[in-house]
């Protein structure tokens, strides 16, 4: 049985009402990946086995050597700062010290199967490890994550050594300034909690411009903002903005030519 397989059959074991819909999987190592994927995604945090973490590991590690790992410290700089990067690609392929992840209040990932979100995307990467630190965290904390904060873990299967975890505002409507304050706010609760913890490189998805409806233009605005303030008193931090849309690319080039 390959590791995939072997990964799908121990996740079923303990999550048997899934064990119907994974009958009809093919078993072709594609769609047997994304079941694993799914059932990855789905699975509530509880106590993980070793064996599980070991085979899980050996997989996840694999896969982000076979996608290739991006230095952040080798990347060169887009203006005038040299402390200042702009990248367009997977954020789960960075070395740096943080990536952030844009995460929903719960703070627990994204439980829909195979979603196309960062929140997803980056646990996937991750491993089921994430979501129980993550766990841990909010049983601690008592209450969902205010919208602006940030939580600090550990990156595990991620080239990054740790994920800055912060929830961006959700723009239902017309953009307010209360929804710009909250979005500056990510920014400025990442940014300190980077210093706190000494990092020295930090990689920002765009934050809250995916399934949170906050314009492009303004969120890139106020994330520029934010950012070349925060280096105007903090010299050793290097920021990454990293994208993945096009659209994304032209702004901030734009904002940081």
């Amino acid at each position: 049985m390959s590791l995939i397989r072997t990964l799908n059959e121990m996740l079923l074991m303990e999550m048997p009402e899934y064990r119907a819909q994974a009958a009809g999987v093919a078993q072709e190592e594609d769609a047997q990946r994304n079941l694993l994927r799914a059932l990855m995604n789905v699975r509530p945090p509880r106590p993980l086995s070793a064996e599980f973490l070991h085979l899980q590991d050996e997989l996840l590690s694999a896969e982000r050597e076979a996608r290739g790992v991006v230095d952040a410290g080798a990347l060169p700089a887009v203006s005038s700062d040299a402390r200042i990067i702009l990248w367009q690609g997977d954020i789960t392929r960075l070395r740096a010290d943080a990536i952030v992840n844009a995460a929903n209040s719960a703070l627990l990932g994204c439980f829909i199967p195979c979603h196309r979100c960062i929140d997803n995307v980056i646990h996937s990467a991750a491993g089921l490890q994430l979501r129980a630190e993550c766990a841990t965290l909010m049983e601690r904390q008592g209450h969902p994550e205010p919208t602006g904060g940030a939580k600090l873990t550990k990156g595990y299967n991620l080239p990054a050594r740790y994920v800055l975890h912060t929830v961006g505002p959700i723009v239902g409507g017309v953009l307010t300034q209360e929804h710009r304050e909250l979005l500056a706010s990510c920014y400025r609760s990442c940014l300190t909690m980077a210093a706190e913890h000494g990092l020295k490189s930090i990689a920002f998805c765009c934050i809250s411009t995916g399934e949170f409806r906050f314009p492009h233009v303004a969120a890139a605005e106020i994330a520029v903002r934010e950012v070349r303030s925060f280096l105007a008193v903090n010299e050793t931090v290097r920021v990454i903005f990293n994208v993945f849309k096009d659209e994304d690319l032209r702004i901030y080039e734009r904002l940081l030519s």
